[in-house]
């Protein structure tokens, strides 16, 4: 039987992706979640910094990272340095100070691009989870497992989730670029 349960959490899924990588963006004010996609070679593997240190915003245009490993200090600095953050810390001791510079109006139209260039490939792999169930419709209903009448409602109920998430990422996308453009 056909479960629409299952394409709403895969696309409830997707839209929690995609706010989470919006979260990592460097908007011009202190987030701890920027790092969130920085990772750190250490101990043999590939860490998040929130594994190797306490992260703090103490201002708004400030990160601080309190190292718990101090062989680990200039192992964050160089992956902070490499992400595309355009970052500069500062090392004092175990502690390392992020200050977040202003964006440039350069910056800020990159950033709008990005944004849209990521809400795009979320509605396609939203697109895509529909075309997932309604591929399933039509085999369920050439194996007569379902009705064609059923198959015309759930392909209804997967277009109205279909809606509403994608109405989610417009909204989320529209309401991330005007806090990027009021910073």
């Amino acid at each position: 039987m056909f479960k629409d349960s299952n394409y709403k959490t895969k696309m409830q899924k997707t839209i929690e992706v995609f706010f989470k990588e919006l979260s990592s963006l460097r908007t011009g004010r202190a987030n701890a979640n920027m790092l969130d996609l920085v990772r750190v070679d250490v101990y043999g593997q590939k860490m998040p910094i929130n594994q190797l240190g306490s992260i703090t915003t103490p201002e708004a245009r400030m990160i601080n990272i309190q190292v718990w490993d101090l062989n680990n200090v200039n192992l964050i600095d160089s992956a902070i340095k490499k992400s595309e953050l355009g970052l500069n810390p500062q090392i004092d001791g175990q502690l390392i100070r992020l200050p977040i510079p202003d964006l440039s109006e350069e910056r800020r139209e990159e950033i709008k691009k990005m944004i849209k260039t990521m809400g795009e490939k979320c509605k396609v792999s939203i697109r895509n989870i529909r075309r997932e169930a309604n591929d399933e419709l039509k085999n369920l209903q050439k194996s007569k497992d379902i009705s064609e009448d059923e198959e015309k409602k759930f392909e209804k109920v997967i277009q109205v989730f279909t809606d509403e998430h994608i109405k989610k990422i417009d909204e989320k996308i529209i309401s991330k670029e005007k806090e990027i453009m009021t910073i």
